[in-house]
């Protein structure tokens, strides 16, 4: 099998670092910049234990890549830029006949739980990945991933429910590139606790921390409330508790030499000047299932710009 890394940034790097540095074939595909940084020095790969330049082959477009039967997509963009994603992809012709949507598997190794809908319209094989992999893109060419013994943790399923040979497959692959990869029919009980938690990354882009006291207390606030919300639309999610079980020791947070102080996804987007974060499919998406089903929820701040306001604002 060969991963096709579809946004090599802080996820899709990690992910496509660790199967490379494991034997297996991956191809990053990225853009401007960051595209010219893996194309002409590899990508730098940074974690607890070493500082890794890996020559992995990088494209800037689907055009660039020469799908094969045997290729797995894997989606590793913002939900902001999965439909043009998506509709670039999807038409590829896959050597020996069809298209990518009609043949090649596709995982969503995103967040959000919006994306899987997004791709079944356009992929007949769609696979939801829970992404428990705190990683770092700030600058071009570099990924810094601080989590060790094992980088991350990665449920795969298909969606919407099930298990089949390709998540069994893709999930051994992960297993030998510092993954732990359950095999998991509901993998979006996990993508919606995973929601809960990323909650919490558009109080950290406002605020520039999600730890201090007042931030602390905001973001509780807000999974309280995505709590309320998804038990009230009757959807199910993994406990704190059952998703601290499994990681157990495996994954502890460690200095990286070189590496900047661990942030969050949005607070990322906005350090590089992205000019976007997930906050519509993040927060957005539990304020629209709480207007479904009528949890009530209070009013934002307008007017400020992002970074400007401290917590104690936001109550």
């Amino acid at each position: 099998m060969r991963y096709i890394i579809i946004g090599a940034g802080a996820v899709g790097g990690a992910i496509g670092g660790r199967l490379h540095e494991a034997g297996h074939e991956v191809v990053l595909v990225a853009r401007g910049a960051h595209y010219a940084e893996l194309r002409d020095g590899g990508l730098r790969l940074r974690t607890p234990d070493a500082s890794l330049t890996l020559p992995i082959p990088a494209a800037d477009r689907p055009e660039a890549v020469e799908l094969r039967q045997d290729d797995v997509l894997v989606l590793a963009v913002k939900t902001q830029d999965t439909v043009a994603a998506l509709e670039s992809w999807a038409g590829r012709p896959v050597a020996g006949g069809g298209t990518a949507g009609e043949r090649l598997p596709l995982l969503c190794a995103q967040n959000g739980v919006v994306n899987e809908r997004l791709a079944l319209r356009r992929f007949r094989y769609v696979y939801g990945v829970c992404v428990w992999l705190p990683a770092q893109f700030l600058a071009p060419g570099f990924i810094t991933a601080p989590c060790a013994p094992l980088t991350g943790m990665l449920h795969i399923g298909r969606f919407p429910d099930g298990t089949d040979e390709v998540a069994r497959r893709v999930a051994a692959d992960l297993e030998t590139a510092y993954f732990l990869a359950p095999v998991a029919g509901d993998v979006m009980r996990w993508k919606y606790a995973k929601l809960l938690s990323n909650l919490a990354n558009a109080v950290e882009a406002i605020t520039g921390s999600a730890s201090e006291p007042g931030s602390a207390e905001l973001a509780a606030r807000a999974r309280a409330e995505g709590v309320a919300v998804l038990r009230a639309a009757g959807i199910a999610f993994a406990s704190e508790e059952e998703q601290a079980a499994l990681r157990g020791e495996r994954m502890r947070m460690r200095p990286v030499p070189g590496g900047d102080p661990a942030h969050g996804s949005s607070w990322q987007s906005l350090r590089r000047g992205a000019g976007s974060i997930e906050a519509d499919y993040l927060n957005g998406e539990i304020v629209q299932l709480g207007r479904l089903h009528g949890v009530e929820r209070g009013g934002a701040r307008e007017g400020r710009a992002p970074g400007s306001l401290a917590a104690a604002e936001l109550r």
